[in-house]
């Protein structure tokens, strides 16, 4: 029998509000070491607010647990602290700056905390990402779409996280970006990152997935593992775009 796997971040009762509004209701979610984990749904259902709550952008109500030690306000700094990166839905690269530069950049808290490890780390990324190293010597913003993605989630694998989260990487890209940039998340479990996907594009997301939470309306509709859901059918008529009727994929 295999050994039981770590949990990792481990959301209970998770709500988020704006003001008198409440965006998250209630969310039960967690992510194991090892596992891409992904939230879909439809725009406005709440998953970027999810990501940015749990990542301590915005104040929650609930229990957020990292490793099993509950988080009494979740906040930035104490979420990078415990192995957590954000990359969020614009990116938000500094575009007048090399991509050596923007990467420096995303050491800079090891950097702080006295780990001068940059340049190894560097040379990881590059590996994961062979075109940025070709690449190194430009500014972000003369980078084509899918290479700032790859920027961008290499800027975040700098600070040596456990947890990656990602905020629709596929936004804006062609399919066969998207396909490339969402096979190299997949390959970061090889790196001993784990990761928790928000993504609108419902079957790139459960196709490199190992579960998917389904957010409607700031709740928690459906779960279960990413092949399971893929075979759904509230999911292929709702979300895959493939028509009433049609059969579930194989």
């Amino acid at each position: 029998m295999s050994a039981p796997a770590h949990r990792l971040l481990e959301l209970k009762g998770f709500s988020v509000a704006y003001g008198p509004v409440e965006a998250v209701h209630r969310v039960e979610l967690h992510v194991d070491e090892g596992e891409i984990v992904t939230v879909i749904g439809p725009n406005g259902a709440g998953k970027t607010t999810l990501l940015c709550a749990a990542m301590g952008l915005l104040p929650s109500t609930g229990t957020l647990a990292m490793s099993g030690e509950t988080i009494v306000r979740p906040s930035v700094e104490a979420m990078v602290a415990r192995g957590v990166s954000l990359v969020p839905e614009k990116r938000e690269l500094f575009g007048e700056m090399t991509v050596e530069d923007n990467l420096l950049l995303g050491g800079f808290y090891r950097w702080r905390t006295g780990r001068r490890d940059q340049r190894e780390r560097m040379a990881e990324v590059f590996a994961i990402f062979p075109r940025l190293q070709e690449r190194r010597a430009q500014t972000a913003s003369t980078l084509s779409g899918g290479e700032r993605q790859m920027l961008a989630i290499g800027r975040a694998l700098m600070a040596r996280p456990r947890l990656l989260m990602l905020d629709e990487p596929s936004l804006g890209l062609a399919p066969l970006v998207v396909r490339e940039v969402l096979r190299t998340v997949s390959s970061l479990r090889a790196h001993g990152v784990s990761v928790l996907l928000v993504e609108q594009n419902a079957r790139a997301a459960l196709q490199v997935a190992d579960r998917g939470y389904v957010l409607e309306t700031g709740s928690v509709a459906l779960t279960g593992t990413g092949p399971a859901l893929l075979r759904d059918r509230r999911i292929i008529d709702t979300y895959l775009g493939i028509g009433k009727g049609a059969a579930a994929p194989a």
